[in-house]
């Protein structure tokens, strides 16, 4: 059995705090993670990459974080209906590193005036769901 999954990554919130007068102007624009087909019957877990970029007018350190979406950091999950189906983001291709707020996972934190972050998926094996389009919002902050 086959299903759709599709993370989307909400319109980054800007948070502003510097130490000078000076502000940079940034934009944010995050492209959602999609994970294709989910074999529910693969024993392997079905991964996904999308990608967050931040562009600013001057060279800016910044640091993002994500939302929990529907669920929880530590436990997030894509619906269709009144169906789940359990995945979760990542800081780094190993997908070991939670990506989340700092309370609950980490954050990441990057510097430059056009920086493209990676956001690696991953949907645990064997989850028993009907076949569907599954689709979560994440909000993503970016504070500099």
């Amino acid at each position: 059995m086959s299903v759709a999954g599709f993370i989307r990554l909400g319109l980054g919130i800007l948070s502003l705090a510097a130490a000078s007068p000076a502000f940079a102007a940034c934009s944010v624009a995050p492209q959602g993670v999609s994970f294709g087909s989910y074999d529910s019957l693969a024993s392997a877990p079905a991964d996904g990459t999308g990608n967050i970029n931040v562009a600013c007018d001057t060279p800016t350190a910044f640091t993002v974080s994500l939302g929990p979406g529907a669920g929880s950091i530590g436990s997030r999950h894509m619906t269709s209906g009144a169906n789940d189906l359990g995945y979760n983001l990542y800081t780094g291709a190993s997908r070991q590193i939670l990506w989340g707020d700092g309370v609950s996972g980490s954050t990441v934190s990057a510097s430059g005036t056009n920086v493209d972050l990676s956001v690696f998926g991953r949907i645990p094996a064997r989850q028993n769901v009907p076949g569907a389009s599954y689709a979560d919002s994440i909000t993503v902050t970016v504070s500099f």
